[in-house]
This record gives C-alpha cells, sequence and structure tokens, in this order.
C-alpha cells in the first residue's frame, strides 16, 4: 500500500506541515484542531487529484509538460498502458506536444500552437481522419487538465472552437475506403497462411467478426446450448459504452472452432504457439532424409540451449492481436501473389500494395453479402452495430442489382 504523506513537526517554526508533490505546506501551530482540519482537507485534495505531480501549482506556474505528465499517468490507467489501444494514439500525439510546446506556460497555449501541430502532420503527409482525430485528443488533454482544476475551462473551449479539415477543403490525403475482398483472393491466399491463421480467417469470413474480437475468443464465452452458438465477449470496440457483443455462430462456423476449444476455459482460442507447433510438424511429417541420419527433431533447440547456435529472434506469443493477425495475412498475399519477374522496382511496391488484403475487409465482404440477401437490419445484427448508418458503411451496394434495376425500369 502507498504511504500518505504524514503530518508531521516543522522544527524552526514549531508549525505542523505535509509535503504533498514536492511542495510544504504549513497548517498553523502543531497539533491543534484547525492545523490538523487544515491537513486533511490538504490530504483529500491531493489523494482526489490521484496524487497528480501537478497537485498545488496554479495555472501561471504550469507548463505543458506537467500537464502531460499528469495525463500520461491518468491515461495509463483508464485506457491502460498498451501501445496498440487508444493509450498509443494518446501517447503519439503527447510526443509532438512535447517536442514542439513542452516547455511553454500552458496558460500560452492556444489556436495558433493547435494548428502549428496539426500542420507538422499534414507535413508528415498522415490523413486528414486521422489527423483530426489527433486533434481531438489533443482537446481532451486540456479538457482533462481542465476537469482537474489545473487550467482554466476557456482553454479547451477556445481549441474545440477551431473547425477540423473538411473533406475537399484541405489538400490533406485522404484514405481510400475499406472495400470486400474478393472470395477468389481469400482462396488463393489460404493454403500460404500458417494453420492457425488460416482458421481465424475461415472463420472470421463465415460470421463477420471484427479482427480484434476472433483475436479475443475464448471457450468461455461459448453457449453452446443452442444450434446456434453464441459468443458473448467480455471486451469489445462498444464495452465503455455498456454494450454488450455477441457473435452467432453457425454450423460451418462451428466446424472450424471446435478443434480449437480443447483447453482451458479462459485461454485464448487462437494462438500463435500453436500455429509455429502444427507448422513444424507439418515440416516433419513431409521431411524425406531417413531420422537416422541429418538432424533429429529437437536438435536445434538443444543447441541453442548449449550456446552453439544464437537464440530465436521473435518466439511465437501466447495470442494472436490485430497487429500479428494483419502481419500473417500480409506475409501470406506476398507468397500468394508474387510480383512478377521483371517488374521495374519504382512498381514492386504498388504490386504489393494492389495484391494485399487485411482482415477487416472480411467483415465488409460479410456485410454486403447479407445486406444483399437479408436486409440492413440482420447486417446489423450479426455486425453488432448499434447504428443503421454504421452497417450502411461497412456494406456496399450490390451495384449488378442496380443496374438491373435500372434496364427494367428503362
Amino acid at each position: 500500500m502507498a504511504r500518505v504523506p504524514g503530518y508531521r513537526r516543522h522544527k524552526a517554526s514549531g508549525q505542523a506541515i505535509v509535503t504533498l508533490s514536492g511542495r510544504d505546506y504549513y497548517l498553523g501551530p502543531h497539533g491543534s484542531p484547525q492545523s490538523k482540519k487544515k491537513y486533511n482537507r490538504l490530504l483529500a485534495e491531493y489523494l482526489a487529484s490521484d496524487k497528480s505531480p501537478s497537485f498545488g501549482i496554479s495555472p501561471e506556474e504550469l507548463d505543458v509538460n506537467q500537464v502531460l505528465v499528469g495525463f500520461l499517468k491518468h491515461a495509463k490507467q483508464y485506457y491502460k498502458a498498451d501501445k496498440k489501444t487508444e493509450y498509443g494514439h494518446y501517447f503519439r500525439i503527447m510526443s509532438q506536444l512535447k517536442k514542439l510546446y513542452g516547455d511553454l506556460p500552458v496558460l500560452s497555449f492556444g489556436p495558433t500552437q493547435f494548428k502549428a501541430i496539426r500542420q507538422t502532420m499534414l507535413d508528415a503527409d498522415l490523413a486528414r481522419c486521422y489527423v483530426n482525430s489527433s486533434m481531438k485528443r489533443v482537446i481532451r488533454i486540456f479538457r482533462w487538465a481542465s476537469g482537474e482544476g489545473l487550467i482554466p475551462a476557456s482553454l479547451p473551449a477556445t481549441l474545440k472552437d477551431i473547425e477540423p479539415l473538411k473533406l475537399g477543403r484541405t489538400k490533406a490525403r485522404e484514405t481510400e475506403a475499406v472495400k470486400p475482398v474478393a472470395d477468389e483472393t481469400v482462396d488463393a491466399t489460404l493454403p500460404f497462411l500458417p494453420p492457425v491463421v488460416r482458421s481465424m480467417v475461415q472463420f472470421q469470413r463465415l460470421v463477420g467478426c471484427r479482427p480484434g474480437e476472433v483475436c479475443l475468443i475464448k471457450p468461455s464465452m461459448i453457449d453452446r446450448t443452442s444450434d446456434v452458438w453464441e459468443i458473448r465477449l467480455d471486451k469489445h470496440k462498444g464495452t465503455w459504452r455498456g454494450k454488450s457483443r455477441i457473435i452467432y455462430v453457425g454450423k460451418r462456423a462451428q466446424e472450424v472452432l471446435l478443434p480449437y476449444l480443447l483447453r482451458n476455459e479462459d485461454d485464448r482460442c487462437f494462438r500463435p504457439w500453436e500455429s509455429e507447433k502444427k507448422r513444424l510438424e507439418a515440416k516433419h511429417e513431409s521431411r524425406v532424409t531417413p531420422l537416422n541420419q541429418g538432424n533429429k527433431p529437437g536438435s536445434k533447440r538443444r543447441k541453442r540451449r548449449a550456446g552453439l547456435l544464437p537464440p530465436v529472434k521473435r518466439k511465437p506469443g501466447q495470442f494472436y492481436d490485430t497487429g500479428s493477425y494483419g502481419k500473417a495475412i500480409a506475409r501470406a498475399c506476398l507468397k500468394a501473389f508474387p510480383p512478377p519477374e521483371g517488374l521495374p522496382r519504382t512498381q514492386i511496391k504498388e504490386w504489393i500494395a494492389a495484391h494485399r488484403w487485411s482482415p477487416n475487409q472480411l467483415r465488409h465482404s460479410v456485410a454486403t453479402k447479407v445486406r444483399q440477401s437479408d436486409g440492413l437490419d440482420a447486417a446489423a445484427t450479426i455486425l453488432g452495430h448499434a447504428e443503421l448508418g454504421v452497417t450502411q458503411v461497412y456494406a456496399e451496394a450490390d451495384r449488378q442489382k442496380a443496374i438491373e434495376v435500372v434496364r427494367r425500369i428503362g
């Protein structure tokens, strides 16, 4: 348990004193009721600030770095200190703030400084949507500081009045809309995927869940009492809003998932180390060299332990996340669609980008198919969308159907 700053006597003056965030507070005559009351009040305020390092500093003395230190402590608890989540986005924009205006008095931060940070992001060729979302995070940082009583509320209010970058009104780069991936493309990639990742792709293209959701599935989440299984995720994109998320699993998806349920109830179903194990087993089965010749199974592992071989650079993790899942698919795409020989070097990057697909495109494919066959409401339910408007983004319109309608009506 963390130590609470104590009430103590200042020998030189005979007063009671307490030190909070490196600052001494004199409370009055030691032992007096007034000093103890003041101590309790200050201590309560200090603990309410979550022991902020900026506690007791007036806005005039505060610089941007001190605000960032306080917010970083808050963000680690609120978002969890994982740079692959929202915390990572905050960390990156805070690095920009620190680099440009860390030593600036916080009350001097205004629209000019806000726009300067935005311009540095535009100069780095970041997309308009990402720049806008990053600048919203800057406003939230200052709004947090206002809520903690560190700065006046007028500062974040002024920043909020700044217009975001509008579509078509700026030279900022636009991101391309995520489109469904063709079944033929996925089928061509499947043979080059690791066994576990192949199962993840097959499962996702059947149920339409998010890439992050397929990585989180555990046996304990699955209700198998009905012919259609229900997976109730304990953590998902809408958890912070109090929303529930159910993934509905039909018979074909059940067949894909079933081999991965033979584990502890709270273990992830899809794990990289199992994929590596299956790869090595398949490699051993296809071995041509007799076992009494060449390397024996496990010989490299024994040599690494003895220091005769360098250690493995990258060991398989305990579970997949969206990053490792996407990278595995990208590597398989490169094997499935290698650049043609003789292709100019300047065009190789374009070729790779044109033949690469992401796991999120599988979700868009399911959305489009379900919307065409069963309507928008069914697609929204399967995808887990609270609003139909969001489903419209995922479900690409059926062009051929529109052409047939236009042919019929003239």
